[in-house]
This record gives C-alpha cells, structure tokens and sequence, in this order.
C-alpha cells in the first residue's frame, strides 16, 4: 500500500469463502485484517459442490493459494450441452475450471488464515455500526465491539450490512428453484467417463447435472428442481434423503443419463439446498467506511458458475483499489466502477438459464 493509505485495519464481517480471501487479499495489500463470524463455531464439512471458473482461480492464485486449490477437487476441461435423452447439443472447450466440494476450500482458507495470523472471532453477530470520521466501530449482539478503519461486509445474500449501507437495499430473490444432489456408485461409458468433462442437461421436468469422479469411482449429480415457493432450511429438513431423492428419480425417470445415475445414488450423500437466490442490482455498493463483496452485494445464482468465482474476484479488487489509491472515497468507487459493469453482466445471463430451469415440464 502508499504512503497516503488511509486504511490500516479492516473489519471484515462474515467468514465463509469471501471473508477469508477478503482478509488474505488486504494482508498481502499491508492491511491489517481480522474475520468476524456470526455462527458460534466454524463451518468446516459444510455446503455442497460447486465450480470455480478461471477467473476465481487466478484470484485465489493472487492471494497465494495456486497450490493448496489445485490439490483439492478436480479439473473441468470441457462443458458438454445434452438434451434429455443424452444427446449432445453442443461441448464448450472454453468453459473450464476446477469443480470441488464448498468444504475443501474452506479448509485451505482456515488454513492459511491460520498460518498468516488472521484473527477469526466466532458467535460475532453484527447488530449496529457507528462512525466517525477517522474510523468505524462494530457492535455485536454479545455486546462487544472492535474498531477499525474500514468494515467490510462479506456476510452473504442476507447481509446485515447491506442494510446499514442502504435500509432501503434490495434483499435476495429466490430463483424458483431447489438444488438437491449427492453421489451415485454408477459408472459412466464412453465419451462420458472421459476425465476433467462436466454435463449439463435440461431433462423433462427439471435440469440434470453430472460428472465422473476422479478414478473412476462413480458420478457426482445435481438436480435443479422448479417449485414456485421457496422452502426455508428447516422445512426442506421435514422430508428425508429418501424423500428428496426419490422426487428427483420421479422427476427424471425418462431422462438418460439421469435415471441411471440416480438409480445407484447414494441415499446418505443427499443434499438439499432449498436457498437457490438471486441478488437484484444493489444501488449502493458502499457507504463512507462500509463496502460490500461477494454475495452480500452480487449473487448471480448457481446457474452463472460463477457465484464463488465473482466474490472472490471482488475482494482481490477490493485490496487492489485500496492499495492504489490516495484516498478511501475514491478506492471505493474505482472498486465498484471495476466491479459492478462485469458482476451485472453475468447475473442477466444467469437469470436467463434460471427462468429455462424453473419452466421445465410446464
């Protein structure tokens, strides 16, 4: 950072995935940082699936982590387009990354926040904010508070501080779609069993997505299931693994290769994600010594494969915009400017595929 910087501690609000790189980001940018985390302990097992596209992995890269992501998970090479029966409609060489479960990159985050000296304090539910003009102070439910120069929130699609940057702030919107998914003994033949492929199908009544494992040691499936009403966490826990794969079965049993792969699915490796949202254009990203990043400001949904990819991205930026310029105002818009044009560009086209998903069988 220059010497006219004028942040030198950051108070960074939510610790999932964005948090984490957010804190490593502005280290390496020669600001203190320290991850407040509102769950009382932290999430490491947690989250299912999900990709990370080149553009997340060169960040993840910029913050030093090229080797700890490349050793988790495994590469996508090519995206192949199929019809419901199977057939393909189109391969998309460019559209490649690394797939990996949420909870592997959450550990090399611990990891390294570990061995950097980032401090991370649990059970910290932000409730106020108060500031001044050389800085801001966080307040907490448990009634503590910490002060820094800058608080950053990190804190997802139901941010807290969103809501202090703007009360008036859109909240998320459900995409009208439930993800269930797991693991299946199945074996893929032929061009699928290939490695480093991902395929994507819309089938009759809901949208199939599969690849092979590495060592050939099964198949890795999601479903995009449409329901016009959103389900909260606790009602999708009311039906069972058994329930919940069986509508998927239901849903699929003409489709191929669906039906086969969930045919030998693996009852206890179901999950269900009843939270499949959208975040609307936010009309501020930021405000005096607030800012936000990754979902808490742009979520463009699973369907864009680019949610972890974009937010991570964003909180390299961030630390770029606060290194290079002279003062805190203008780091925040450069930050947005940079940001806001790409972020919304794939949240349009996100929306599309969403709307394909949720109409299917109707």
């Amino acid at each position: 950072m220059n010497e006219t910087r004028t942040v030198d501690r950051a108070l960074v609000i939510g610790g999932g995935i964005a948090g984490p790189v957010t804190a490593l980001a502005l280290r390496r940018a020669g600001v203190e940082a320290e991850v407040f985390e509102a769950y009382r302990t932290s999430a490491e097992g947690i989250g299912g699936t999900f990709m990370i596209a080149p553009n997340g992995l060169a960040a993840l890269a910029a913050v030093g982590l090229e080797a700890e992501v490349g050793a988790v998970g495994q590469p996508v090479g090519r995206t192949v387009i199929e019809d419901a029966r199977g057939g393909v409609l189109a391969e998309l060489p460019d559209v490649r990354g690394r797939v990996m479960r949420r909870a592997e990159l959450y550990a090399v985050l611990q990891q390294r926040l570990r061995e950097e000296g980032v401090p991370v304090r649990y059970d910290k539910r932000l409730v106020g904010v108060e500031e001044h003009a050389t800085g801001v102070t966080a307040r907490f439910a448990d009634g503590t508070t910490a002060a820094g120069d800058l608080l950053i929130g990190t804190d997802g699609t139901r941010s807290v501080v969103r809501g202090l940057i703007d009360p008036a702030a859109p909240g998320p919107r459900y995409t009208g779609l439930i993800g269930v998914g797991g693991y299946s003994a199945h074996r893929l033949t032929g061009p699928r069993a290939a490695g480093e492929s991902i395929h994507f199908a819309q089938g009759a009544r809901a949208f199939f997505g599969y690849w092979a494992l590495r060592d050939g040691a099964g198949t890795a499936w999601f479903s995009n299931i449409p329901r016009p009403e959103q389900l909260t966490p606790e009602q999708a826990r009311e039906a069972s693994r058994e329930d919940w794969l069986a509508l998927a079965r239901d849903l699929h049993a003409d489709d191929l290769p669906a039906r086969e792969v969930l045919a030998a699915a693996d009852t206890a490796s179901v999950e269900v994600f009843p939270r499949l949202e959208i975040m609307p254009s936010v009309p501020h990203w930021y405000r005096d010594r607030m800012v936000l990043v990754g979902d808490s400001v742009h979520a463009p949904s699973n369907s864009s494969g680019q949610g972890v990819s974009l937010a991570v991205e964003s909180a390299v930026e961030l630390a770029r915009c606060l290194s290079g310029r002279p003062d805190l105002p203008s780091a925040l818009a450069a930050y947005e400017a940079a940001r806001r044009p790409v972020v919304e560009e794939v949240a349009a086209r996100a929306a599309v595929v969403n709307g394909r998903k949720a109409s299917a069988g109707v």
